[in-house]
């Protein structure tokens, strides 16, 4: 007889999800083989989802919903996924990231730390552990974060990909993350985002003072139906703005920003000397 694992959905919300996704397959009468006939994983990938010994990525939660006929019902699993993440990130945030999936054009502006669309998994994880130790967060916590900056990625590919501008305050990449390996491959990465045909990547340094014309972290994003919206965060919550009377104002500063900043190949320069050590 094969070994079956006991299920305790009741100990994290992920257990509950992989019990439920068990229990779904079982009333279909399907081995885990069976389900992976219809999905793009092995059976040995279900069987650790449906112990809970893996996170369930937002990619795998899509292709279930397909196996399972539950695309777009209230009993969707990306449903469910969506409100498990929703526990552990800041208020706001698991809208927006929906809404980013699907923007044609995405300018950010960042201020301290590399934004989750340009981290490595390194530099993520290293973010993440550091609020574990301060005890923000659980270590099954961090873990989705991670996993959510890696699915939050797949729009950097998708068939076709977004615009994407990225302004980066000089603190993001003085700060250091992670220790030196870390840095240099997040450094690497930033410098092969710039080479990509979809992206511009611009470095606003120290010496732009008051030229810089944003001040805090804030993302807009251009729909397909080219409507804006624009994103920022607080302390404790983050704010979705859809009225064009206040995120106009804000594309024009991004613009404003954009103008002043040096340009990808210096910002490139810049990166290129932080690695070899060059102050």
């Amino acid at each position: 007889m094969v070994n079956r694992k006991e299920l305790h959905p009741e100990s994290s919300p992920e257990a509950a999800f992989g019990a439920r996704i068990r229990g779904s397959r079982e009333a279909r009468g399907w081995t885990q083989d069976d389900l992976a006939d219809r999905m793009e994983y092995s059976s040995k990938h279900i069987s650790a989802i449906e112990t809970a010994r893996r996170v369930p990525t937002l990619r795998f939660t899509r292709s279930i919903d397909v196996a399972f006929g539950l695309v777009g019902t209230v009993d969707s699993f990306e449903r469910e996924w969506r409100e498990m993440r929703s526990g552990s990130l800041l208020e706001g945030f698991p809208e927006y990231v929906d809404y980013e999936g699907r923007a044609v054009e995405i300018r950010l502006y960042e201020v301290g730390v590399i934004p989750g669309l340009l981290q490595t998994p390194e530099y993520a994880a290293a973010l993440a552990d550091s609020d574990v130790n301060r005890g923000l967060i659980t270590p099954e916590q961090a873990r989705e974060r991670v996993t959510l900056v890696a699915d939050r990625q797949a729009a950097l590919v998708r068939k076709p990909p977004p615009l994407i501008f990225a302004a980066l305050d000089e603190s993001c990449v003085r700060r250091p993350v992670g220790g030196p390996d870390v840095m240099d491959t997040q450094l690497r990465r930033l410098a092969e985002f710039a080479g990509m045909s979809n992206s511009v990547l611009q470095v606003a340094p120290f010496d732009m003072g008051t030229r810089r014309p944003l001040t805090y972290p804030i993302t807009v994003l251009t729909l397909p139906n080219r409507s804006l919206m624009a994103y920022a965060e607080s302390a404790l919550r983050g704010h979705l703005e859809r009225e064009s009377t206040f995120v106009l104002p804000m594309l024009a500063a991004y613009h404003q920003l954009q103008a002043e900043a040096p340009s990808q190949s210096d910002s490139v320069a810049m990166i290129d000397q932080l690695r070899k050590g060059i102050p």
